[in-house]
């Protein structure tokens, strides 16, 4: 380094010029992150978001205080919409949700919460905090909706595979950018003396001249005595493309999706293999969040002995089922005396008629009860 530090103690001009500020650093596209996390995530919470929740007592809905906070106002600042798919969204991302019953009848979903676990006692959840407001008492696991999605790859992948991605989305779009840029030269006369307040004058002008290339399509350069500017290349497109960059987060969502079970044909709108995607993912991903939920609200909202004497809350999501398109399978399923109507509609998520007729077994195609069916010698 000693011939340098020669040339630059003879020329003091150009010894400064090694000051100027001419890099930018390369942002992390933390975004990435959130794009595969917020796309498959919000996707499972807005099918739950659809789910109808029916308090049961036998055959015959109940519709009281719990019907209305499930499936329609859950507490003052949410609709039941809302507050499920916020519900989903805390369960996968946090892998456990707490929802705790207010003195004013509101649940309300926990942002922080401190757990202590005990062996022969409920767990007991303190300092449950919700939005700024933190409860003093402390609420025991009877007490709580609580549930623990147990993904542990999800949560892997998070902290390392992401980094990776987001460093390779950084450096792909940067080599784009990079190689699409209008580079060029800018001369300083040698009889200009680089001073600080030179030099600062001259970074402003660089920074200015270079914004104006990146915003306008047409950009005028002022002609400065002792001041040259000159382009020397234009970017030619090559590097990366658009496709490209599209494929590398289309790819990192897929992986996203795989995990949670969603088919990516779903995520990404394809509607070549619809029918089949939307069976696997209603059997091997809705259905899973629904049961979860169902089995909880059952466990805290309704005792053993009120449950084991029909009481229950059933919870009917997402369902591939059509009832038009099944028209035929329904037919056939009334027709041949398997199932009645009323157990028809429940298959299809309806819920029970009150006319005794739909109780009844019918066989053939005229719908008449298998008690009327007559032998051909008694004709």
């Amino acid at each position: 380094m000693g011939w340098l530090d020669k040339i630059l103690g003879r020329n003091k001009e150009l010894k400064s010029m090694f000051d100027l500020d001419l890099t930018y650093e390369t942002n992390h596209r933390a975004y990435l992150k959130r794009i595969a996390l917020e796309t498959c995530i919000n996707f499972i919470g807005r099918s739950i978001s659809q789910s109808d929740f029916r308090y049961m007592i036998g055959d015959k809905r109940q519709f009281n205080e719990w019907h209305y906070l499930l499936n329609v106002r859950p507490n003052t600042d949410q609709s039941a919409a809302s507050f499920w798919q916020r519900f989903v969204y805390k369960l996968i991302y946090d892998n456990e949700v707490l929802v705790v019953l207010t003195d004013t009848n509101d649940l309300l979903i926990a942002d922080t919460f401190t757990r202590d676990e005990y062996a022969l006692y409920p767990d007991v959840f303190r300092e449950v905090t919700v939005k700024d407001y933190t409860f003093r008492r402390n609420f025991r696991m009877d007490e709580v909706l609580y549930i623990e999605y147990n993904n542990e790859k999800l949560t892997k992948f998070m902290e390392g595979m992401f980094n990776d991605f987001g460093d390779l989305f950084s450096r792909m779009i940067d080599i784009s950018m990079r190689n699409n840029q209008i580079r060029g030269t800018v001369g300083v006369g040698s009889s200009q003396s680089l001073d600080e307040e030179t030099q600062k004058n001259l970074q402003n002008f660089i920074d200015r001249l270079f914004s104006s290339f990146k915003k306008n399509t047409v950009a005028l350069v002022p002609k400065l005595k002792g001041f040259d500017y000159n382009e020397v290349a234009k970017g030619e497109g090559k590097g990366q493309s658009v496709e490209e960059i599209t494929k590398l987060k289309k790819s990192l969502v897929d992986d996203v999706a795989n995990i949670l079970g969603i088919p990516k044909a779903l995520i990404h709108g394809e509607l070549s293999d619809y029918e089949t995607s939307i069976k696997a993912f209603v059997k091997f991903c809705n259905g899973p969040f629904v049961l979860k939920i169902e089995d909880e609200l059952n466990a805290k909202l309704i005792s053993k002995d009120d449950f084991l004497n029909g009481e229950r809350i059933d919870v009917f999501g997402l369902t591939e089922r059509d009832l038009i398109q099944n028209s035929e399978a329904v037919d056939k399923l009334i027709s041949s005396g398997a199932f009645t109507r009323n157990e028809v509609r429940e298959l299809f998520g309806k819920e029970r008629s009150d006319d005794p007729e739909l109780d009844k077994f019918v066989i053939t195609k005229n719908y008449q009860t298998a008690d009327a069916v007559e032998g051909g010698e008694n004709e």
